[in-house]
C-alpha cells in the first residue's frame, strides 16, 4: 500500500496585505495539487484586489502593489467562494491538504469568507472533513530539539527542496508540499502507520503542545504576547473584528 506521503497530495497558500488575520486580507492565492511525487503538479492561482490599502511592507515581501491588484485583481467575494470550492473538491476527493503555518492562512480565509460571502470555512467541510498537514507542526514535533528557525525557507533548506521565487503563492505551497513528502520519508518509522486522518488529530495535539511551551518562553523573557493553541483553525471572528 502507497503510504500518504508518496500518494496524491494538495497544498494551498495566501499572500496577504499583513499577518492579522482578524483585519488583514488575501491579495493572492494558489492552490496546488499533485497527484504522486514528481509528476506535473496542476495549478489554480488568484490574484484579489482586496479594496484596501496595500502596504509598502506587504508588498516588499510579495512584490504586489496596490495599483497592480487594482488593475489586475478580482473583487474578493467571487474569489473566495473559488477557493473554498477547490479546497472542498480537494476534500471530497480524499486528498490531504498541505498548508505551512496552517492557523494564518485558514483563518486568514474562513475571515474572507465571512466579510465578503457571510459564510464560513467550516461550511465547506460539514459533510466531508479538511484533513490538514502542516509542515511546520510537523517538523517541530519530530525533530524537536534541532536548534534554529524553521520558517518555509528554513525546512526547504533543511530537506532539501528547491524554492526558487519565495512568497510567490504557487511556489510557496509546491514546496510546502515537497517538504510534507520529505518529512515523511525520512520519519517513515514513525508516520507510515498513521492516515492523513490520525495525523490531523494528532497535529491539533501537537501544535497546542508547541504554543504552551512558547507562551512559556515569552513568559520567561518578559513577552506579553499571545500564543493561540487552535489548530488549523482559529476560533470564530470577534465580533469586535467583524
Amino acid at each position: 500500500m502507497t503510504c500518504w506521503y508518496e500518494g496524491p497530495l494538495a497544498a494551498f497558500d495566501t499572500e496577504t496585505t499583513g499577518v492579522d488575520v482578524e483585519t488583514d486580507r488575501i491579495v493572492s492565492a494558489a492552490l496546488v495539487v499533485q497527484d504522486a511525487p514528481g509528476t506535473r503538479p496542476r495549478v489554480n492561482r488568484w490574484l484579489v484586489n482586496p479594496g484596501v490599502p496595500v502596504p509598502a511592507e506587504a508588498t516588499g515581501v510579495h512584490g504586489l502593489t496596490e495599483d497592480h491588484l487594482a488593475r489586475n485583481g478580482r473583487w474578493p467575494a467571487p474569489v473566495m467562494q473559488e477557493i473554498a470550492m477547490g479546497l472542498a473538491e480537494q476534500a471530497g476527493r480524499g486528498r490531504p491538504l498541505v498548508v505551512m503555518n496552517a492557523p494564518f492562512d485558514l483563518t486568514l480565509l474562513d475571515r474572507e469568507l465571512r466579510r465578503h460571502r457571510a459564510s464560513s470555512l467550516a461550511r465547506w467541510f460539514e459533510s466531508t472533513p479538511l484533513l490538514v498537514l502542516d509542515p511546520r507542526v510537523l517538523d517541530k514535533h519530530l525533530d524537536r530539539y534541532r536548534k534554529g528557525r524553521r520558517t518555509l525557507t528554513d525546512l526547504c533548506a533543511q530537506y532539501g527542496v528547491g524554492l526558487d521565487d519565495a512568497h510567490d503563492a504557487a511556489a510557496d505551497a509546491l514546496a510546502a508540499l515537497e517538504v510534507v513528502r520529505a518529512v515523511g520519508r525520512r520519519f517513515a518509522s514513525r508516520l507510515e502507520r498513521l492516515s492523513p486522518a490520525e495525523l490531523h488529530t494528532l497535529q491539533a495535539v501537537w501544535h497546542a503542545a508547541q504554543a504552551r511551551g512558547l507562551q512559556a518562553w515569552f513568559a520567561r523573557n518578559g513577552t506579553e504576547e499571545a500564543v493561540d493553541p487552535a489548530w488549523p483553525l482559529r476560533p470564530d471572528l470577534p465580533a469586535a473584528a467583524a
